[in-house]
């Protein structure tokens, strides 16, 4: 069946849209002035409410066995400690770093993926990851006020990517606006469980935003979770997954140049900065290109 061109021109236009929205995350992340354990817990409390709240006035909010609540809740643990960890690296170093870090995910993913759903180990995946692990370790070498961020940013991407592979798993038996939901849900209920003890070794200060913390917050949850969320799915509509899993890693590069027209970063950033980017640039370019040929080959033989 012939492709529509202009479908898929929106749809290319829809996902540049997420993926630049996606970008806003980590410069909201610095703008908000809260610790990043609160942060997560408020981003987490207001989208399971507005997502509650638009599910109901649809009528499609869903029940589900106590099971399956668990299951996506568990999902939802995972990306609530992702973001703690990830706002953590951000405001131990800066924005530019955080996001950097987030790409080792594809590196994470080529390690653990295998394990856990039992499939053949890619060598070449694995290899293009490497490239990323070159460019992190650059970065690791320019300044050592920004060890602490880059170790924090490491973890996270190391549970996100246990988060990809947990959320592709298990999303596949339920409908995706409902997950989101009881994933903030399950998220937001171990986070709290845990708040005790993270606030007697991390004390966090002030508890609730203040000031511009509110508009910053509205965006963060309305924009960049709740409605990057619902963009995705309309994107993947139109455009294959492989090629939206492909295009979001440009997300870092949105971040960075964001956070250069916001903090001035740029003037932070060294030679060995920008050669650790470079890598992780040709990583992504050169996993493109070895997926689109295989892509090819595929459509060749069929």
């Amino acid at each position: 069946m012939a492709s529509n061109p202009n479908k898929e021109t929106k749809g290319f236009l829809l996902l540049h849209l997420s993926v630049f929205i996606a970008g806003f995350t980590g410069v909201l992340g610095r703008l908000i002035e809260l610790d990043s354990a609160v942060l997560v817990w408020h981003r987490m409390a207001w989208a399971a409410v507005l997502m509650a709240l638009f599910l109901l006035s649809r009528k499609e909010l869903r029940r589900y066995k106590f099971k399956d609540l668990l299951q996506m809740g568990g999902v939802g643990v995972l990306l609530c400690l992702h973001w703690v960890f990830f706002y953590a690296s951000i405001k131990a170093s800066n924005v530019s770093i955080g996001v950097v870090c987030f790409s080792l995910v594809g590196f994470f993913t080529a390690l653990l993926e295998p394990i856990i759903n039992k499939h053949r180990f890619s060598i070449r995946e694995f290899l293009f990851s490497i490239l990323t692990v070159c460019g992190v370790y650059l970065i690791f070498q320019f300044d050592t006020r920004y060890r602490l961020g880059i170790a924090l940013g490491i973890v996270s991407s190391s549970l996100y990517a246990l988060f990809a592979i947990a959320n592709q798993h298990v999303g596949k038996h339920y409908e995706v606006k409902n997950m989101l939901l009881w994933e903030m849900i399950g998220g937001l209920i171990v986070l709290s469980a845990l708040f005790p003890i993270y606030n007697v070794l991390f004390p966090v200060g002030k508890l609730l935003p203040t000031g511009m913390d509110y508009p910053y917050m509205a965006f963060m949850v309305i924009v960049c979770t709740i409605g990057l969320c619902l963009l995705q799915i309309i994107v993947l509509q139109k455009i294959d997954a492989f090629t939206v899993n492909l295009t979001y890693n440009l997300e870092p590069v949105y971040s960075i140049l964001l956070a250069m027209l916001i903090f001035n970063e740029y003037q932070e950033l060294n030679f060995s900065f920008l050669l650790g980017v470079a890598l992780i640039i040709l990583s992504v370019v050169l996993q493109t290109i070895a997926f689109r040929n295989k892509k090819t080959a595929l459509n060749r033989r069929t």
